[in-house]
């Protein structure tokens, strides 16, 4: 299985993250993609290879055109405007404010973030872009007959909906590389986000389509952020109604659960019939992850590997969150090895 990786990823390298109160240093850090690769090495996965690079075509068949404009200048207006610290929101537009994106930076934070953890700071845009590109470079590969890919990106993109950033994300690769696979061939296309938390951004980009199939497996978000995303009842919107399924689960949630919850996801995709598969690949399922609740061990994800690879669907792993660094590498690594025996 070939590998697609950027260095590019490491100017994404900020210092600060919202958590429990505290400004501390992120759980979203460029160690968590080299650990993987090195993982990706030690085992012999496959070729490791540097993006091609598409432009904005790619990225503005998902996303909002200034929202993207937005992101591309957040960090230099940020500093225009005399700030010292990164850049994080302070203030969002509620309900019953006006839905309209100021002038000021500081207001334009808010407007296009959904969460208030992640911090945005020099760098950030050129590493969103290169995470993008890894992913369509790696869908590439499924749309010239590979079975398996791996796009390891950084920073990670599921919570990246059309218009919002929060949750570590900025674009939302996964989304960007299934419609990739649409625009090049594929009539149907299914995402599986196996993360810990709810892909709201992949949900929201297609919950309206019929052509691309949403399912998610997740923390039930009345414990677990995104919070307002994620429920079972939404199942699509229009012309994509049925087509969105979310699978949440409560804490402490063992493999013996999470595997039937998956089997029901599997079951669903291979109904919907897609000519390839894209798995937003989150390994915080992982016991030890410091920001999840499920209780995943290292040789359950070599078995839903397994599980996946049994579907025969050209599939494209990409990357999303998993925290816990000293262990993301092999677990990332066993769903991928699970894959390919599978």
């Amino acid at each position: 299985m070939i590998t697609v990786f950027s260095e590019e990823h490491q100017k994404r390298n900020a210092k600060t993250e919202l958590y429990g109160g505290r400004l501390v240093p992120p759980h979203e850090c460029p160690e968590r993609a080299q650990i993987v690769l090195e993982r990706v090495r030690a085992v012999g996965l496959g070729e490791v290879m540097a993006p091609a690079r598409f432009g904005l075509d790619p990225v503005l068949k998902v996303h909002d055109e200034r929202f993207v404009e937005f992101l591309e200048s957040a960090w230099r207006d940020w500093v225009a405007a005399g700030n010292l610290g990164e850049a994080i929101p302070d203030c969002w537009p509620a309900r019953r404010m006006t839905q309209r994106a100021p002038t000021s930076i500081a207001g334009r934070l808010g407007y296009y973030a959904m969460a208030g953890e992640t911090s945005i700071s020099a760098g950030t845009w050129e590493a969103a872009r290169a995470a993008a590109d890894v992913a369509v470079t790696a869908a590439g590969h499924l749309q010239r007959g590979a079975r398996g890919a791996f796009a390891l990106c950084r920073p990670p993109g599921h919570h990246a909906a059309r218009d919002l950033y929060g949750g570590y994300c900025f674009l939302n690769n996964a989304a960007i590389a299934a419609q990739s696979l649409r625009d090049h061939g594929a009539a149907r296309v299914a995402v599986l986000d196996v993360d810990f938390h709810h892909g709201n951004g992949t949900q929201d980009i297609f919950y309206d389509r019929a052509d691309v199939l949403y399912v998610s497996l997740h923390g039930d978000p009345a414990h677990a952020f995104p919070y307002f995303s994620g429920y079972a009842e939404e199942t699509g919107a229009g012309g994509g109604t049925g087509f969105n399924m979310n699978l949440p689960l409560p804490p402490a949630t063992e493999f013996f659960a999470w595997e039937q919850a998956l089997a029901s996801g599997l079951a669903r995709i291979r109904r919907f019939a897609p000519d390839a598969l894209v798995v937003s690949l989150g390994v915080d399922t992982y016991a030890q992850d410091p920001i999840s609740f499920f209780k995943l061990a290292s040789d359950d994800f070599s078995a839903y590997g397994r599980m996946i690879g049994g579907c025969g669907l050209p599939t494209l792993f990409v990357f999303e969150g998993g925290y816990a660094v000293a262990d993301v590498g092999v677990n990332a690594v066993n769903v991928l090895t699970g894959f390919e025996g599978g």
